[in-house]
C-alpha cells in the first residue's frame, strides 16, 4: 500500500500544471488594418501574441512574434494595452475594436526601450531577437483596478504615431483581450490529490515508526 500510495502522489504532483501559466493568440499574417495609412512593414504585423503570469515572483511576461524582424529606425512602436479591472479607456469602438478595453499602457520602441506612464521600464526586462518581443512587466507597476492579476486583460497594437487610430497596424487579440492563464478547476483538483496523497504517506510513515518503536 505504501508503494502505491508513493507512487499515486508522484504521479499527481508530475501532472500539475506549473503556477506560471501561459496563454497564446495566433494572428494571421498580412492581415493589417483596413484603415491603416502607415507602411505595411512586417515588424508591424502581429503572428502571435502571449501572456503569463508567475504569481511566486509577481510578473507578467508579454511575448509576441511577427512577421519579420524587428528593425530600429524604421517607423512604429508596440503598445500593450493592461485592463487591470476598471476597463475606463476604450477608444475603438469606431474602428471595430470595441471590446479592447485598458487601464494602463505599456509603450515599447523598437530599440528595446519601454515605459508605463512616466516610469522607464528595466532595460533587462525587454528583450527582442529578430522577430520576437518579450517583455516582463512586475504586477507593482501594474496595480490592480479591480481584477486578479491572473484575470487581467491584455491587448496589444503596433503604431505608427499617436496621432489618430488609422496609425494602428493591427491588434492581437482582435477586438478582445487576452487574460494571463490559470490552472483549470480539474488540474487545482490533481494538484489537491496529489498533495492530499503525499501527505497521507506521510502519516502512514509516521504511524509505522511509532508502531515499531513500540514493538
Amino acid at each position: 500500500m505504501r508503494i502505491l500510495l508513493g507512487a499515486a502522489a508522484l504521479v499527481s504532483l508530475a501532472a500539475a500544471p506549473a503556477l506560471a501559466q501561459t496563454q497564446t493568440v495566433t494572428d494571421a499574417t498580412g492581415d493589417f488594418l483596413s484603415g491603416y495609412t502607415g507602411p505595411k512593414l512586417a515588424d508591424l504585423d502581429v503572428t502571435s501574441f502571449s501572456v503569463s503570469y508567475d504569481s511566486t515572483a509577481q510578473l507578467f511576461t508579454l511575448g509576441t512574434t511577427f512577421a519579420g524582424a524587428i528593425t530600429p529606425g524604421t517607423p512604429g512602436f508596440y503598445v500593450f494595452g493592461v485592463n487591470t479591472g476598471k476597463g475606463a479607456i476604450r477608444p475603438f469602438g469606431g474602428i471595430g475594436q470595441g471590446n479592447v478595453i485598458f487601464d494602463q499602457a505599456i509603450v515599447v520602441q523598437k530599440d528595446g526601450t519601454g515605459a508605463i506612464g512616466g516610469t522607464a521600464l528595466d532595460a533587462n526586462w525587454v528583450a527582442i531577437a529578430g522577430n520576437i518581443l518579450t517583455v516582463k512587466v512586475p504586477l507593482s507597476l501594474l496595480p490592480s483596478t479591480g481584477f486578479a492579476p491572473g484575470k487581467y486583460g491584455f491587448n496589444l497594437w503596433p503604431r505608427t504615431g499617436f496621432g489618430n487610430n488609422a496609425q494602428i497596424s493591427d491588434f492581437a487579440p482582435e477586438n478582445a483581450t487576452l487574460a494571463a492563464a490559470v490552472p483549470e478547476p480539474a488540474s487545482w483538483a490533481m494538484l489537491m490529490l496529489g498533495a492530499g496523497a503525499a501527505g497521507g504517506m506521510l502519516r502512514y510513515r509516521r504511524r509505522r515508526q511509532a508502531t515499531l518503536a513500540l514493538a
